[in-house]
């Protein structure tokens, strides 16, 4: 029987934030493995039916993830994440945005600043992330650009790999 796992997405247009809130039926350190190393991240970041690439990932202060959501049809849709600091299992920092191929932001997108927390629920983890935009506008471009449900659809593809891993280590 799948869990009840909870799932807020809140959007402030007065601060240019967005909250989300999500719970994984997992323990503390496997969710954070599977948001902080590349060979995890591409089985599951990514709605589907696309699917994840990383071209490189330095997972440290001062460190970037930069990959590829792709879709059926092979596109490619570039983004990057610059880690700004790190506190292992607990959180951590970044700035995010959209890149071309080579990792350079694309100035006309909205570019964000992730605050990503990491806490012990009973067993399981409640993730809390702290988006920042520079504008409304900017928030609201990624919503209208269907953030919330391609974020759920992402969300449960972690579910589903939390379930394979936690198979593989029984």
């Amino acid at each position: 029987m799948k869990p009840d796992l909870r799932f807020d997405f809140i959007a402030d247009m007065q601060k240019s934030t967005l909250t989300v809130r999500r719970e994984f039926d997992a323990g503390r350190q496997l969710v954070w493995d599977c948001y902080t190393k590349a060979e995890l991240l591409d089985k599951w970041y990514a709605p589907k039916p696309l699917t994840t690439k990383t071209q490189s990932m330095d997972f440290r202060d001062g460190g970037h993830w930069h990959f590829a959501m792709i879709d059926p049809e092979g596109t490619h849709y570039w983004s990057r994440t610059d880690y700004e600091t790190i506190t292992p299992i607990e959180a951590y920092t970044a700035y995010d945005g959209f890149t071309d191929e080579t990792g350079v932001v694309n100035p006309d997108m909205p570019r964000s600043h992730i605050h990503q927390a990491f806490t012990d629920l009973d067993g399981r983890t409640m993730v809390e992330m702290l988006v920042s935009y520079n504008s409304p506008e900017d928030l609201q471009k990624v919503i209208d650009m269907g953030m919330e449900s391609g974020l759920a659809s992402t969300l449960e593809r972690l579910d589903e790999l939390l379930v394979s891993l936690a198979g593989e280590a029984a």
